[in-house]
This record gives structure tokens, sequence and C-alpha cells, in this order.
């Protein structure tokens, strides 16, 4: 088995090994960026910690994941990888148009 780092290099294309490190740094800060944000949402909706879990979670699925999604734009742009994590948006958030039929 080949190596995890030369292995996702092959899959997502990349070229040079500043580009990969470049492309984790964005999703560490992405991820960390997060959490502050995900306890303002929270807070702006009215999310205790007395709130039932169910509605946490009807809270964070809806809001948290797109939210994480504009960080990596927001930091894939600001280390200049943006048309990485934009093609990896798109591929995320593809809509299939064709429907099977029998």
């Amino acid at each position: 088995m080949t190596n995890p780092k030369a292995w996702l290099m092959n899959k997502w294309n990349i070229q040079t090994d500043r580009d990969f490190w470049l492309i984790m740094l964005t999703y560490s800060l992405a991820g960390m960026a997060i959490l502050p944000v995900k306890k303002i949402i929270f807070h702006a909706v009215g999310i205790t910690p007395h709130t039932p879990f169910w509605i946490v979670v009807l809270v964070y699925i809806p809001l948290v994941p797109p939210a994480y999604q504009v960080g990596l734009i927001f930091f894939g742009s600001i280390l200049g990888q943006f048309d990485f994590v934009w093609g990896q948006a798109k591929k995320r958030f593809r809509i299939k148009s064709k429907v099977k039929t029998a």
C-alpha cells in the first residue's frame, strides 16, 4: 500500500508537495474555525445546554456543514487553493440530473 500522502496527491491530482500542504492547512483551518462559528450559530437560534438533543441535531445538520464549506472556500482563497477547494465543493454538492429508467 502506498503512503496516504501519495495516495491523496494522486487522487486529487496534486502536482507539488507545497500545494498538498496548503490544502491540508486549508482543511485544518476551516475545521478549527467552525467551532466558534458553531457557538455563534447555536446562540443565534437559541440552543442551550438544556435543549433536547434531537433539536440540536436538526439545527446542526442544515447550518453547520454549509458554514464549514464557506470556511473551506475562504481559507482556500487566502492560501491560493481556491480552484481545488471550489472543485471539491462542486463535486460534493453536485445534483445528479439523470433519472434511472427501467
